[in-house]
């Protein structure tokens, strides 16, 4: 009997785990006579809820809320689960050198997700100067902040640095945390500013988004959140921002979301991706080089379709990457069973997002990411915070039982 292609992800956030469940059902996987063995190798053992994160700091979710095992789950659907950190690709014998010995493959899907580039602004990060939201234990680590930012008041500054892509989560956490203030009476004493490399607030890294300019605008004046964009942070000190121009932002509680790069396993992999680690593909999620490798979610390369004064990247949100993976999933089925290529170009993939202020939020819809697009809606409201939270209970209970 003939070996069964081998089908190896590489990551199991978003990306990776939504591509395992399709490629399982596709080929096969858990049933009498599988098509093909699916693989995941995942440095962690739990999935976690990254969306739910911007909670975690104010108390409001614990880490069985967020996580949940990914083995049951992927077992169930029959797919093998290696839990070992990758090392290195090697292209050319086509195997996945990880802690846990070599893996080969026939078929290849990158899935890594980012590094998180503290080390490039001084004083930025986790045991330096400012917290992060970026993991669960970040997350725990804001909150303590916090705690200490409640018991004696001062200045907060929060937001995004050059580079960053990820706006929607810098959004989100200074609209919760001005709403934390007001709840206990804190606003004259905790003034927050939030600085960003956008250029203009609600620009999100997807440029002219309907209303979203005047309706950010209108959120930070209704709730007395200073701003700066274009922004360059030149250094984090234990008491201040420090911006280009020698500009000093006071700061008791600082959170600045990074530049992101490709994990140090991709960029140790020569013909992979480019020199920031991010793996260019075609529109049908494969790499131009190598037709069996392909990738999905943020360890894919998104070049910026504008041009701003200080540099910032495109945001590649948990839908985006999702609508990537199953993209992605399918060509790898049809080039093992035989079918029809899909093409998804990334500019191409309707936008779905929720932006939670605490007990408000906006709702935003598009039909595609970036520009031209013929409709960018934005629905206003404390709805948007229920559906958030209805959003997190049902992706939550469904990814719990592999339904993706």
């Amino acid at each position: 009997m003939a070996e069964l292609p081998r089908v190896l992800i590489v990551g199991a956030s978003f990306a990776g785990y939504t591509a395992a469940l399709q490629l399982a059902r596709e080929l096969g996987a858990g049933g009498a006579s599988p098509r093909a063995q699916v693989t995941v190798v995942s440095n962690v053992e739990d999935f976690t809820f990254i969306p739910s994160l911007i909670w975690v700091p104010f108390g409001l979710r614990d880490r069985e809320d967020l996580t949940f095992p990914l083995r049951p789950p992927l077992e169930k659907a029959g797919v093998r689960l290696v839990v070992a950190a990758a090392r290195r690709f090697d292209l050319e014998r086509r195997v996945v050198e990880t802690s846990a010995g070599d893996l080969p493959y026939d078929y290849l899907l990158v899935a890594t997700g980012p590094t998180p580039l503290f080390d490039d602004i001084p004083g930025l990060g986790p045991g330096k100067n400012s917290v992060s939201i970026c993991t669960f234990d970040h997350a725990r680590e804001a909150g303590e902040a916090w705690q200490r930012l409640v018991e004696a008041p001062g200045p907060a500054v929060i937001g995004a640095t050059q580079g960053s892509a990820c706006f929607g989560a810098a959004y989100e956490f200074v609209l919760n945390l001005a709403h934390q203030v007001r709840k206990r009476g804190l606003a004259e004493r905790i003034p927050i500013t939030f600085v960003t490399a956008e250029p203009y607030l609600g620009h999100f890294g997807i440029g002219n988004f309907g209303a979203a300019r005047k309706m950010t605008e209108a959120f930070f004046t209704r709730l007395g959140i200073a701003a700066r964009t274009d922004a360059v942070v030149e250094r984090v000190e234990p008491d201040a921002v420090v911006l280009a121009g020698d500009e000093r932002l006071p700061s008791r509680f600082t959170m600045l979301i990074p530049a992101f790069a490709g994990v140090d396993a991709v960029r140790a992999s020569p013909g992979l991706a480019n020199e920031k680690g991010f793996i260019e593909v075609d529109d049908a999620y494969r790499h131009p080089r190598h037709p069996e490798v392909f990738a999905a979610g943020v360890a894919v390369a998104v070049k910026p379709p504008f041009a701003t004064k200080v540099p910032i990247g495109v945001p590649k949100t948990g839908y985006v990457s999702e609508e990537m993976a199953r993209v992605a999933a399918h060509n790898i089925a049809a080039a093992i069973l035989g079918g029809d290529v899909v093409r998804l170009p990334f500019a191409s993939i309707d936008a779905k997002c929720i932006l939670d202020a605490g007990n408000t939020g906006v709702i935003m819809t598009a039909d595609h990411m970036l520009e031209p697009r013929s409709h960018a809606w934005l629905i206003p409201g404390p709805e948007a915070h229920w559906a958030k939270l209805a959003f997190e209970k049902y992706f939550m209970a469904t990814r719990r039982r592999g339904w993706a």
